[in-house]
């Protein structure tokens, strides 16, 4: 999403489900998964909104719902094509809002003519008339939200996925919306800042790319020169390459064909803080990957499960961290508002807090003072000799992250808005008496210190200083085919209608009006790019424009394989029949330093005759993650103490298997996993779900002799992601877990 349609994360917030009519959930289970949205959804439900769950599953959020229908997993992106079929034929979709704010939705109307609805329900499993039912229902509701989750993330057409909601979102005219848009639910605080912060490998923070030009913005903002941070990589080419991901490392290890995508050499360290590592597929290959590297730490305030299935005796380090509870700061909340959480306790034992850990890293490796310089800087900036942690942190990255716009989200605003949380409508997030004005935790972008943040995405309708915005323009004004890229309305007050992102060059022309001094201080600036003052951008909101641009969304992403979704089977698909009708993506060399295998996997044998079954997992609300923390919880493990698969009865008694057994599940990479079978109507009758919460099993051995003293957990169980298939998203890397395909067999 954030590469097609300007901004990337939820386009509303959670409260905003209360202006909802309509509220579709697909991918998604927020009732285990997000139980705080929950709370708000069923609160949407009472005021009026009418629930409906699309799930492979019958879930518990399925079980709230209005309606609920079962689709067969990874055929996210046919069931749509089947709405949109039945919404064009009907004229039942927005034409104007398409025609004035959508580039390219010529050719997914085109696209959606191919998938007649007969064609959507043989795809997905969903009756004819059932399409007919939700197409017409939601496209009647104005508005109505659209909420997913991992369910249409984990697939190697997850980018596709959650191209295609936005796209229904746009031809039923609910982008910009109160009550509208598109709502990815996080699994918990700071995943949504942990990608603002670069935790992907391809961005710097602010989802600023790896180009000489962003790297000089941040030499600027920490202090240090560019040839200095270019002298930390082997050369320029490594610097402007993407790294490993979280699920490609292992490839960089065992695969020697990987190395010349790694300057040569096989990944020698793995350093891993804060991450549930067995929540990523093929646990068996992160082993051997994990026993070959000549160094591996892990930093977590409990034993990070991948440690325990090492074999090796030397070089692998677990060091406690401190807990949230033990550290303070901003963290980003699902909605994009960063919110100010206070320590609570000091650290205890020998837990360290995270910037701790780092600082004693940096100073061995003898870069300290350049790490810590803009720290000091920013404290000079406050009449102090010593930097303050993390509040001069913050600065730093309110101040350099400019694309997104965290300018206005100081720490004093945030520490504010924390201490006055009463102070807030909790439907709507705006203030009152001193804090009139602003919304809460000061949603990005938030501009300025006078903007307001930003709780709706895309609303042209209202003032930029009250949270307008159109599409952001980043791909240039004009197409490939010539078409303008350029909205023509124009925001309440704005000085023109569609416009570029604001930079020293153009903001004259844009009615932007600048002194001679002002004009040197900016000058060869972008919005995105200013160091030390923030006068474009203030000048920009003062003329009434956002500081992004004004422009259309991409249906047609022209620089992507996929211009526009296309419904692919899985590599592990159990339709084998459709394999070749809707084959997978081609192979994918140097994808995340790692070349992927896509379309040879789908063909390399025929893999539902030995694999007949569809391969689910998810979550439990009692464990979070990968059940590190909660499986170590006293209670929360006598609440669910116990790996299960789940088992439609007809499939359990074919294969002569009764509630309470032991069974294998062989998965495709050759792995197998004992679990005890739960029979549940819940699934399809050729489908089995399983938790991602467990490890401490290893393919039936007990693992439990692993964990250092007094550290084990109550329960253990084996990991789903022992027996999860290959795939990954084309473009994220993403894992498809999701779908996958297994044979069951009584223990």
């Amino acid at each position: 999403m954030a590469n097609t349609f300007g901004f990337g994360g939820m386009t509303n917030h959670i409260g905003d489900m209360m202006f909802s009519k309509y509220i579709f959930i697909i991918g998604a289970n927020p009732a285990v998964n997000h139980p705080v949205s929950m709370v708000h959804i069923l609160r949407a439900k009472e005021a009026g909104a009418k629930i409906v769950v699309v799930d492979p599953r019958f879930t518990k959020t399925g079980a709230k719902a209005d309606e609920y229908y079962r689709i067969r997993s990874g055929t996210d992106i046919a069931l749509i094509y089947g709405m949109l079929n039945h919404i064009i034929k009907n004229n039942l979709y927005d034409k104007k809002f398409l025609e004035d704010r959508v580039y390219g939705y010529e050719e997914i109307i085109k696209e959606a003519m191919r998938y007649t609805l007969e064609e959507a329900s043989d795809i997905t499993g969903i009756p004819v008339k059932d399409i007919i039912h939700i197409a017409e229902e939601m496209a009647a509701a104005k508005p109505a939200s659209l909420i997913w989750n991992q369910g249409l993330t984990q697939h190697t057409t997850g980018t596709s996925n959650t191209r295609i909601m936005p796209i229904l979102q746009m031809f039923l005219g609910n982008m910009g919306k109160n009550g509208g848009g598109v709502n990815i639910l996080r699994g918990h605080d700071n995943v949504q800042g942990s990608s603002d912060m670069a935790a992907n490998p391809d961005v710097l923070p602010g989802y600023y790319n790896l180009s000489e030009t962003s790297w000089r913005h941040f030499a600027k903002h920490w202090y240090v020169e560019y040839d200095w941070l270019l002298s930390r990589f082997k050369d320029k080419k490594m610097m402007e390459t993407k790294g490993y991901a979280h699920s490609t490392w292992k490839f960089g290890v065992l695969d020697e064909e990987n190395f010349q995508n790694n300057g040569g050499t096989k990944l020698r360290a793995l350093v891993v803080i804060g991450s549930g590592m067995t929540s990523v597929s093929l646990l068996d290959l992160q082993k051997k990957a994990m026993d070959k590297l000549d160094l591996v730490v892990f930093v977590d305030p409990y034993v990070n499960d991948l440690a325990i299935y090492s074999e090796r005796d030397n070089n692998l380090f677990v060091l406690p961290a401190a807990s949230q509870m033990e550290s303070s700061g901003s963290v980003a909340a699902t909605n994009r508002s960063y919110q100010w959480r206070s320590k609570v306790m000091e650290p205890l034992f020998e837990c360290k807090e995270d910037q701790e850990v780092l600082f004693e890293l940096a100073k061995r490796l003898g870069f300290l003072e350049q790490f810590q310089r803009s720290l000091y800087e920013n404290a000079k900036k406050e009449g102090r000799s010593e930097f303050i942690w993390p509040e001069d942190a913050t600065t730093e990255l309110t101040q350099s992250v400019r694309s997104i716009g965290l300018q206005g989200m100081s720490y004093k605003r945030l520490k504010a808005h924390q201490e006055n949380w009463h102070m807030f409508d909790k439907v709507t997030l705006e203030g009152k008496g001193p804090f009139k004005g602003e919304y809460y935790g000061l949603p990005w972008p938030c501009w300025s210190d006078k903007h307001p943040g930003t709780p709706v995405f895309y609303n042209d309708s209202i003032p930029v200083m009250r949270g307008g915005m159109g599409f952001r323009v980043n791909w240039g004004d004009v197409s490939p085919d010539g078409q303008s890229m350029l909205s023509p309305h124009r925001l309440p007050n704005a000085s023109v209608a569609g416009h570029s992102p604001i930079s020293a060059a153009n903001a004259e022309s844009l009615g932007i009006k600048l002194t001679k001094e002002e004009q040197k201080q900016v000058e060869g600036t972008t919005y995105a790019l200013g160091f030390g003052n923030n006068i474009l951008v203030e000048r920009a909101l003062e003329a009434g424009l956002c500081p992004y641009g004004n422009g259309k969304a991409r249906a047609v992403v022209w620089n992507w394989y996929d211009k526009i979704p296309l419904h692919r089977e899985p590599i592990h698909s159990v339709r084998g029949d459709l394999v070749n009708k809707y084959p997978n993506f081609p192979d994918k060399p140097n994808h995340y330093r790692a070349n992927i295998k896509y379309r040879s996997r789908q063909i390399e044998k025929n893999w539902v005759s030995e694999f007949p079954i569809n391969m689910l997992s998810g979550r439990l609300v009692a464990h979070m993650g990968t059940g590190t923390e909660t499986r170590s919880a006293k209670y929360l493990a006598e609440v669910e103490g116990e790996m299960f698969v789940e088992i439609h009865p007809d499939k359990a008694y074919e294969l002569g298997i009764n509630d309470g057994d032991m069974v294998w599940v062989y998965g495709t990479m050759g792995t197998r996993a004992l679990i005890k079978a739960k029979l549940s109507y819940r699934v399809d009758a050729n489908s089995i779900w399983m938790p991602q919460n467990f490890s401490g099993l290893e393919q039936g051995k007990n693992l439990l002799d692993k964990y250092p003293q007094g550290t084990a957990p109550y329960a253990i169980g084996e990991s789903a992601n022992m027996i999860s298939s290959y795939g990954y998203d084309y473009n994220t890397a993403c894992p498809e877990t999701k779908c996958g395909l297994c044979r069951i067999e009584k223990a």
